[in-house]
């Protein structure tokens, strides 16, 4: 008994099954009483792809709705640094949508995880389409919207661009929402 024990003992402690029998774990060479860490790599990586969520991707979805508030206000100079900082963000939240790649390819194989996984596929379209109406739709109502409101100064200018705004921003936000709702509940 001290013997297996000891052998045991020298076993690798890396890729344990929760739940794995004695005999699964004696046949397969991984000790019985050794716990499932997680690689740093991988670890590293949900970090960088959570904290990029939350202020990549955040501001991403937030800026238009100020950007709303500025051109009811007239301001024409904020809206159009809005646009910028919107246009930023959202480029910049690819690196978010890559490091999600970098997680699922890290992920254990036990999970199964892969593109056509319907909760992981759902969660790339959902986001294309968030990025693409931000880029293709809001962004460009807001940069209309700060050229109308710096040409003239009358009531007409400060509804220029607002419903597209509005809408685009207000569906974008939807879609990530759904995202992380995806992402946290995985189907």
């Amino acid at each position: 008994m001290h013997e297996e024990h000891r052998a045991a003992r020298a076993l690798p402690t890396r890729r344990i099954l929760p739940g794995a029998s004695k005999e699964m774990r004696r046949t397969t060479g991984v000790a019985a009483s050794a716990p499932r860490y997680a690689e740093p790599m991988d670890t590293l990586f949900s970090i960088l792809h959570v904290v990029g969520a939350v202020f990549i991707v955040g501001p991403m979805a937030i800026l238009p709705m100020t950007a709303m508030r500025a051109v009811r206000a007239g301001n024409g100079a904020q809206v159009a640094v809005l646009a910028k900082s919107t246009t930023i963000f959202s480029w910049l939240s690819l690196i978010v949508f890559l490091l999600g790649f970098g997680v699922m390819g890290m992920a254990d194989e036990k999970y199964g995880l892969s593109f056509t996984t319907p909760w992981i596929l759902w969660s790339i379209i959902l986001y294309v389409v968030a990025f693409a109406l931000t880029l293709f739709v809001v962004v460009p109502s807001m940069k209309k919207a700060a050229e109308a409101l710096g040409a003239s100064d009358g009531a007409e200018a400060s509804k220029a661009g607002y419903p597209a705004i509005a809408a685009g921003s207000g569906i974008a936000s939807l879609l990530l929402v759904v995202v992380v709702v995806l992402m946290v509940w995985k189907p």
